[in-house]
């Protein structure tokens, strides 16, 4: 169960989406004019944790599609086989790239390439039937980046799964007590972004060995916006 205030929440919400719209907003007492950008902002969770020693308690990482999305609109790129890639050129989204297994070759199995092309989409999918081999083709390099792909079924249709992906949040402890996490963006509903980020919260503190004890902050900001702390 959440412990953010509801209205608390709510507020600090609605300044985000008026700061967005190019509203003008009273933060600290003080007047701030926001502006419209041209591009989708995305809201993003910024978590700062207490009592927790990355370098000594367990790691830990964990995702959930989120009740309201698509978050953001993702680079995506899929690992696929002959049909899946097909399937990808079929979707025309210029966002969404494929990579084959004699792709993945031609990358042997380069340190510098690989990591070139984890930074270059936001996550990753992958046929089922490639999956087994990425350990070979690429080494540990997607998995180091956070980024392994998820496995596509041959009865899973690739728009659906990229429509999932896009509305994934994931959160990995690494060697900082900060996790960030883009929950939800500007075009959706308050109703919805407030849902998205009552459910992020729930699934970190799942994750937490003393639940809320291990919670010193949480903040809630747009791509260009201030922050806003919703929990003290």
């Amino acid at each position: 169960m959440s412990k953010i205030q509801a209205d608390l929440l709510e507020e600090s919400v609605q300044k985000i989406l008026d700061l967005s719209a190019g509203k003008t907003v009273s933060i600290n007492d003080k007047d701030v004019k926001g502006k419209k950008r041209p591009f989708q902002e995305t809201i993003e969770l910024q978590v700062t944790l207490k009592n927790y020693d990355p370098t000594k308690d367990k790691r830990f990482a964990g995702s959930m599609q989120l009740p309201h999305g698509p978050v953001r609109n993702m680079r995506v790129c899929v690992l696929a086989t002959a049909e899946h890639s097909k399937e990808v050129a079929d979707l025309a989204d210029p966002r969404v790239g494929s990579q084959t297994v004699d792709d993945l070759k031609k990358l042997n199995k380069n340190k510098k390439l690989v990591k070139k092309l984890a930074k270059k989409y936001h996550a990753f999918l992958a046929s089922h039937s490639i999956i087994k081999l990425i350990p070979r083709l690429l080494g540990p390099g997607l998995n180091r980046a956070g980024k392994f792909p998820a496995p596509i079924n041959p009865s899973d249709s690739i728009a659906d799964k990229v429509a999932e992906t896009r509305s994934t949040v994931k959160f990995q402890m690494k060697k900082v007590v900060c996790l960030n996490a883009p929950v939800a963006n500007v075009t959706q509903s308050s109703e919805d972004i407030r849902a998205n980020i009552v459910a992020s919260v729930n699934l970190l503190v799942s994750m937490l060995k003393k639940k809320w004890q291990n919670v010193k902050t949480i903040y809630i900001k747009s791509s260009m916006g201030p922050p806003f702390q919703i929990y003290f």
